[in-house]
């Protein structure tokens, strides 16, 4: 005659699996930290464009020139895509990046200085 088994899990097999869990959600834990750290360190022109007050007439300007072409005169999207609510949808940060960065063709990459960009961004604000 045999004993009968046990479905249940021995101790030792029940702290393995603990201490096992507890070594991914700590691994998952640093691994977001770091991750954290470096998305929030800007780089300096980022840094440089937000510690300036914009211009909101200078920025409408700035539009016009050079972005009125694809996203319309009034940010309603053509080729590019609608801009309307953009500064509500999107971070300051992330706008500069996607505006600099060329990563979404057919978008050229755009970078003027600083001031020229914190008037952009004003008036990105006021776009709805």
């Amino acid at each position: 005659m045999t004993a009968p088994s046990s479905t249940a899990a021995s101790p030792d097999r029940k702290r393995g699996l603990v201490s096992a869990l507890i070594a991914v959600a700590g691994a998952t834990a640093l691994v977001m930290l770091i991750w954290l750290f470096g998305v929030n360190r800007l780089d300096p022109y980022s840094r440089a464009t937000l510690s300036l007050s914009g211009d909101v007439q200078h920025g409408g300007q700035l539009f016009r020139i050079n972005c009125a072409g694809c996203h319309g005169i009034a940010g309603q999207g053509l080729v590019g895509p609608s801009l309307q609510g953009v500064a509500g949808k999107r971070s300051d940060r992330s706008i500069i990046h996607q505006i600099v960065s060329g990563e979404t063709p057919p978008m050229p990459r755009f970078e003027i200085e600083p001031q020229g960009m914190a008037d952009l961004l004003s008036y990105l604000k006021t776009v709805t």
